[in-house]
């Protein structure tokens, strides 16, 4: 994310007031989800991860979805 000029108040926005687009329920070690979202007048896509036993929500990774490979929304790849 800081390669990438993404503040963390941008996820944050993101995880409060994204979407779920895709939902991972077999991954490990705890299942993860990603969400579309736009702060600061950037769509962004973040992955993350929720440990219900330790309340701690991880990043896995956060980026600007590439047009070519995604719909005009960003909702759907193509």
């Amino acid at each position: 994310m800081f390669e990438r000029s993404i503040e963390p108040d941008d996820i944050r926005w993101i995880l409060v007031n994204g979407e779920v687009i895709e939902e991972y329920p077999s991954d490990t070690p705890f299942p993860s989800r990603l969400l579309v979202g736009k702060s600061r007048d950037r769509v962004l896509h973040v992955v993350a991860a929720d440990d219900p036993m330790g309340d701690e929500t991880y990043i896995i990774t956060v980026y600007e979805p590439d047009p070519n490979r995604w719909d005009a929304d960003f909702r759907r790849r193509r």
